[in-house]
C-alpha cells in the first residue's frame, strides 16, 4: 500500500488500521470538525477511535517526557496500524465510572470544592486555617502532633486547624456499630458456643482463648455475667493473659472484629466471613459531625451565615445564586472562577448535583458529562475531543444540550469524534464514518464515508435504519396487579404513591436527575425480583462470557465425558493452561524505559491451553476452538447430536437473544463495552426464577437495529409471563411500551413527583409534559437531519 505524504493539517489520516477486528481500515477524518462513528455495536468503532487513534495520541504525547519520567509512567504499547498522519493531543471523555471511593465527591473531581475551600480560608469567620483546614481529606493533628482518631466513647479532643477531617469518622460522615447480638447469644455459656463469629466454634483455639481466659466464667450464660465480665468480654483493651501455658494477648471481641474484619477490603472476605459482617455492622451518621465529615472547626467558620458542609450540599443552581452575594474585593477572580465553574455545570445539565455527591453514585451519562466541565471553558484549540456515547442516559432535552455543547466545542477550532448510535446525535455531524457491516469478524471494514444524508441514502445497516420509528401499539396489555411504592421519599422523591402494573412492560422515564433510579431503589424486596443496573463487570482478560454466564462449566464436563479426563483440564485457569503464558495466551515483555510490548504466546499461539489438551476433542472440535465460537454458531454447534449439550446451549441462545450473538465465548471482558457488558448480565439473570425484571437503560450502547432485536426479547419475557420495567429514556421503548411513569416536571428539587402516568398513546395525546411533547414529535416526525 502506498501512504500518501500530503500535507495533514486538514485531516486525520488512518492507513492499514488492524487493531481487534479492523481489517485494514483506511480513513480520512477531517479536522475542525464533527466526525461521528456508526455502526452495530462489535463494528470496531471503538477499536477505530479509542484503540488505534487515541491510543497513538497518548503514547506519542508520552515519549515528549524524558526517559527518566517515562519510567514512572504506564507502558503503551504502538496500535497494529501501518501509519497514521495529522494526530493532535487527544483528551477521551469516556463512560467509565468515576471511582467508588468515598472520598471523592463531584466537587473533588470538578475542582469546585477545592476553590470553595480557598475562599472560605480567605474570608471565612471565623478562620480555620489555610485550605487543608476545610478538608475532610485532611486529618487533624492534636497540640502534641499525634494523629486524631475516634475512640468507642467519642471523648472531643481539641485539634490545631492543619486539616478539616472529623476526628470521630475519620472523614467517612459514618461510624461502624457493631450489633452485639449478632456476637454473642447471650442465652448460651461460652463452654456452650455463645460466641457466633465464623471460626469460633465450640473446642477452637479461638474460642477456647476467651472460654479459658478467666475473666468470666464460661459455664454460665452471657446474660447473667456481670457489668464487669461483660466489659472485658466485649471491649476490653488488649491485655496481657494466661492461656494453656502460654503468655498470651488478649482484647475484647469487638475490637477484635475491628481489627480483623472491619479493616478489611469487603471484596477480598471469603463468602461466609462477608456474610457475618453485614449482619453484624451497621453505618449509623457520625454523632460529632452530624454526617458532614468535617471537624469542629471547619463547620463553625462561616460566610455569610453558611459552614462549607452546608454549602456543598446545596444544589449547584442554587450554589450558583448564594455565590453572587459574596462580596468580591479583592477576591474577585477566586469568586470568578468559582461562579465560571458552577456555570458550567448549570450548562451541561448537572445543576440539580450537590457538590457533596459522592462520585461513585453518579451514572455513566452523569460522569461523562462530570468530566466534560473542565474542558468547556478551555481555551485550548486545535484539540481532538474523543467521545464515547456521550448521549447514554440523557433525556431527549438533554440531548439537545448535550449536542450544542459537542457543536461549541467544534466551533472553537477542535477535532470532535463521537462514538454514537442516537440519530439526534448523528444529525449534527459534519462527517460520517459507518463501519460494518455486521459483529465481531464479521465487522470491521468502513461501509460509508460522508455526510448525514449521504447515510440516510445508504444501503448500509446504520443508513437503513436512521429513520425507523417504533410505532405505538394498537392495544396495550392489561395488567393483573401492582408493584406499590408508597409514600417513597429517598433522594428528592417527595413522598409519592405508585403502583407499577404487573404482567406488561413498563417504563420509567423523566429528565436526568428527575428520580427514576431514586424510585426503583424504593420497590420492597422480594425474591422474585432480579434488577440490572449499570454497575460494571468487574472483567480480567482471564473472564469471558463462557466464565461469566456458567456456560464453561457444562462445557468442560462435556469434554472431560467424552475424552475420560478430569474437567479441569479445560480451564486455562487451571490444569490445563499453557505453562508458557500461564493460561493468558499472551507474553509481556517489558524493556526498561522503551514501551512494553505485549506478543502472542509462541508455544500456544494464542489459545491459552496447553497442547495436551488441545489434543483432546469434542464433537471434531478442540476446548480452544469452541471458545472461538460466536454466539450465533456455539448455539447450533450444542444442539447437534455428536456435539450435544442442552445447557450450554441455552446459555448461548440467551446470548442471541440481547443481541450478543456476535460474541466468541472466550473473548476477553476486558474488551467488551459498556452496553455489552449490561446486556451479559441481563442474559446472565434470564436464567434466574424471577418474576420482575428491573433493567436500567438497556438501550445503552445499542444499535438501532439493534433496539427492534431488544423489543422482540421483552415482548417474549413479558407474553411468558414475567413483568418488565425499564429506566429508559430511548423513545422507541417509550412507544413500544404498556404503560408509562413519568417522573419530573425538572431535575433535583424540581423532580420527584410524578408528571404523567398512563399508556404511551395517552401521553402523546396528553404531550403536557417534557417527555410527552418529544414522544409526541417521535412518533409523527422523522429526525432533523442538519446541524443546530
Amino acid at each position: 500500500m502506498t501512504i500518501p505524504t500530503a500535507d495533514s493539517h486538514d485531516v486525520i489520516r488512518v492507513f492499514g488500521a488492524r487493531v481487534n477486528n479492523l481489517r485494514d481500515v483506511c480513513v480520512e477524518i477531517p479536522k475542525r470538525r464533527i466526525t461521528v462513528f456508526t455502526g452495530v455495536s462489535g463494528s470496531g468503532k471503538s477499536s477505530l477511535v479509542f484503540d488505534t487513534i487515541a491510543a497513538e495520541s497518548q503514547r506519542l504525547i508520552n515519549e515528549t517526557y524524558s526517559a527518566f519520567v517515562q519510567g514512572f509512567m504506564p507502558t503503551l504499547a504502538r496500535p497494529d496500524v501501518d501509519h497514521l498522519a495529522g494526530i493532535s493531543t487527544a483528551i477521551i471523555v469516556d463512560q467509565e465510572p468515576m471511582g467508588a471511593n468515598t472520598r471523592s465527591t463531584f466537587g473533588t473531581a470538578t475542582d469546585a470544592t477545592a476553590l470553595l475551600r480557598i475562599l472560605f480560608s480567605r474570608i471565612a469567620e471565623p478562620c480555620a486555617g489555610g485550605p487543608g483546614a476545610y478538608s475532610f481529606n485532611v486529618p487533624s493533628v492534636s497540640a502534641s502532633g499525634a494523629m486524631a482518631v475516634g475512640n468507642r466513647k467519642r471523648e472531643r479532643t481539641d485539634f490545631t486547624r492543619t486539616g478539616g477531617q472529623c476526628p470521630t469518622c475519620e472523614g467517612m460522615g459514618r461510624v461502624s456499630e457493631i450489633e452485639l447480638n449478632k456476637l454473642v447469644d447471650e442465652s448460651l455459656s461460652l463452654d456452650q458456643g455463645a460466641i457466633l463469629i465464623p471460626g469460633y466454634k465450640v473446642g477452637s483455639w479461638s474460642m477456647r482463648s476467651y472460654a479459658e481466659s478467666g475473666l468470666y466464667p464460661a459455664e454460665i450464660p452471657v446474660a447473667d455475667f456481670s457489668e464487669e465480665q461483660k466489659h472485658a468480654l466485649y471491649y476490653s483493651e488488649p491485655i496481657k493473659i494466661k492461656f494453656s501455658g502460654f503468655n498470651a494477648t488478649y482484647e475484647g471481641l469487638v475490637p477484635k472484629i475491628e481489627k480483623s474484619m472491619l479493616s478489611k477490603d469487603r471484596a477480598a472476605m471469603q463468602k461466609h466471613i462477608g456474610a457475618f459482617v453485614d449482619q453484624a455492622v451497621v453505618f449509623v451518621e457520625c454523632p460529632d459531625c452530624g454526617g458532614t465529615r468535617l471537624a469542629r472547626h471547619a463547620l463553625e467558620s462561616t460566610i455569610n451565615g453558611r459552614n462549607i458542609a452546608e454549602l456543598c450540599a446545596l444544589e449547584v443552581r442554587d450554589l450558583q445564586e448564594w455565590i453572587t452575594g459574596v462580596e468580591a474585593g479583592a477576591i474577585s477572580p477566586l469568586l470568578d472562577a468559582i461562579q465560571d465553574s458552577l456555570d458550567k455545570t448549570v450548562d451541561i445539565g448537572l445543576g440539580y448535583l450537590t457538590l457533596d455527591r459522592p462520585t461513585g453514585t453518579l451514572s455513566g451519562g452523569e460522569a461523562q458529562r462530570t468530566k466534560m466541565i473542565r474542558h468547556l471553558g478551555s481555551a485550548l484549540t486545535d484539540i481532538t475531543y474523543i467521545f464515547d456515547e456521550p448521549t447514554a442516559g440523557l433525556h431527549p432535552y438533554d440531548i439537545t444540550r448535550m449536542n450544542r455543547l459537542l457543536c461549541e466545542l467544534r466551533d472553537k477550532g477542535n477535532t470532535v469524534l463521537v462514538v454514537e448510535h442516537k440519530p439526534e446525535t448523528i444529525a449534527i455531524a459534519d462527517h460520517v464514518i459507518d463501519l460494518g457491516p455486521g459483529a465481531g469478524r464479521h465487522g470491521g471494514r468502513v461501509q460509508f464515508e460522508g455526510d448525514v444524508s449521504g447515510l440516510a441514502d445508504s444501503e448500509t445497516i446504520t443508513g437503513s435504519h436512521l429513520n425507523d420509528r417504533a410505532q405505538l401499539k394498537q392495544a396495550v396489555r392489561v395488567s393483573h396487579g401492582a408493584l406499590e411504592i408508597r409514600g417513597a421519599s429517598r433522594n428528592n422523591l417527595q413522598g409519592i404513591d405508585v403502583d407499577i402494573p404487573l404482567g406488561v412492560l413498563s417504563t420509567i422515564t423523566g429528565v436526568a436527575g428527575s428520580g427514576k433510579s431514586s424510585l426503583v431503589a424504593s420497590l420492597p424486596p422480594q425474591a422474585d425480583l432480579v434488577v440490572i443496573n449499570q454497575t460494571p463487570i468487574r472483567g480480567s482478560r482471564r473472564s469471558n462470557p463462557a466464565t461469566y454466564t456458567g456456560a464453561l462449566q457444562p462445557i468442560r464436563k462435556a469434554f472431560a465425558k467424552a475424552n475420560q479426563v478430569t474437567p479441569s483440564l479445560f480451564s486455562a485457569n487451571s490444569e490445563g493452561a499453557c505453562p508458557q503464558c500461564k493460561g493468558t495466551g499472551i507474553v509481556s515483555m517489558e524493556l526498561g524505559i522503551m514501551s512494553g510490548i505485549e506478543q502472542v504466546c509462541e508455544v500456544c499461539q494464542g489459545q491459552r491451553f496447553d497442547a495436551t489438551v488441545l489434543g483432546y476433542h469434542f464433537g471434531g472440535l478442540n476446548i480452544a476452538q469452541v471458545l472461538a465460537l460466536p454466539a450465533t454458531e456455539a448455539a447450533d454447534f450444542f444442539t447437534t447430536v455428536e456435539s450435544k449439550v442442552p445447557a450450554a446451549a441455552k446459555i448461548c441462545a440467551r446470548l442471541v437473544d440481547v443481541g450478543l450473538g456476535y460474541l466468541t465465548l472466550g473473548q476477553p471482558l476486558s474488551t467488551l463495552s459498556g452496553g455489552e457488558r449490561q446486556r451479559l448480565k441481563l442474559a446472565a439473570q434470564l436464567a434466574e426464577q424471577a418474576n420482575v425484571f428491573i433493567l436500567d437503560e438497556p438501550t445503552t450502547g445499542l444499535h438501532l437495529a439493534d433496539v427492534t432485536t431488544l423489543l422482540n426479547l421483552l415482548d417474549r419475557l413479558v407474553d411468558s409471563g414475567k413483568t418488565v420495567v425499564c429506566v429508559e429514556h430511548h423513545l422507541a421503548v417509550l412507544a413500544h411500551a404498556d404503560w408509562v411513569i413519568d417522573l419530573g416536571p425538572g431535575a433535583g428539587t424540581d423532580g420527584g413527583q410524578i408528571a404523567f402516568i398512563g399508556t404511551p398513546a395517552e401521553m402523546v395525546a396528553d404531550a403536557t409534559t417534557l417527555t410527552g411533547r418529544y414522544l409526541a414529535e417521535y412518533v409523527t416526525a422523522a429526525p432533523d437531519i442538519g446541524a443546530i
